[in-house]
């Protein structure tokens, strides 16, 4: 038979029958939110980067920080949704504006590196996040408090090196962190889909933690990219 006569069932492939109907709702919900997000956030990154208006730093950092808190403390229901969806896109934008100094230490690098740590991340992204849909409930959830200690011991490590200043010890910490980031978009989705079945409908808080997620995986991978450039 001709490969090109075969039918493929799409609908088949992208079939999730462990997840019911209204938390596959819901992930769209959340995807679509996270689309938002990221315009948001290539908006900010473009306010700082070309156009000079603001830059980022402390300031857009503590932004961002005040947004989230609002966004916490701001009740889900139908009263406050485009009010959330208006936080939610203002921390998105400061995130992006945040992500500007280091955007400038890459591009007096190698421009490139922007986009192919963008595009690397969304490939690790979207890997990950069908690794998560496809597999078997709650299989990842056993990862959330490994992932946390190994963070908790990163951060630890990168205080240290602070007095230390050793540069290996720098990269090293970089890897480890960037691989602990990819396990944490299997746990929050896994997360996420438990939550929604069990009623918590909340998307635009459910997209945080997957925008947080994409944004660390493509600030180590765009610093760890320009590093490898730097040394040849």
């Amino acid at each position: 038979m001709n490969v090109f006569d075969r039918n493929i069932n799409f609908n088949a492939i992208f079939k999730f029958s462990q997840i019911s109907r209204s938390t596959q709702q819901h992930l769209k919900n959340v995807y679509a939110t996270l689309s938002m997000c990221m315009f948001m956030a290539a908006a900010g990154a473009y306010v700082h980067v070309i156009l000079r208006l603001f830059q980022g730093g402390l300031l857009s950092v503590l932004g961002s920080l005040a947004m989230m808190t609002w966004l916490s403390v701001t009740p889900h229901n139908p009263e406050t949704e485009k009010k959330r969806l208006a936080i939610l896109s203002a921390f998105a934008l400061l995130t992006g504006l945040g992500l500007g100094p280091v955007m400038d230490f890459v591009i007096k690098i190698n421009p490139s590196i922007i986009v192919t740590a963008f595009l690397g991340t969304s490939a690790i992204f979207v890997c990950f996040t069908l690794s998560a849909l496809y597999a078997q409930r709650r299989s990842y959830l056993f990862l959330g408090g490994t992932l946390l200690s190994g963070l908790s011991i990163m951060l630890l490590i990168s205080i240290l090196n602070v007095f230390v200043g050793s540069l290996a010890l720098f990269k090293v910490n970089l890897y480890i962190t960037l691989a602990i980031m990819c396990g944490f978009v299997l746990f929050d989705t896994q997360l996420i889909i438990e939550k929604a079945e069990m009623g918590d409908k909340d998307y635009i808080w459910h997209c945080v933690d997957l925008f947080m997620d994409f944004v660390s995986i493509f600030r180590k991978l765009m610093i760890l990219m320009a590093m490898n450039e730097k040394v040849r």
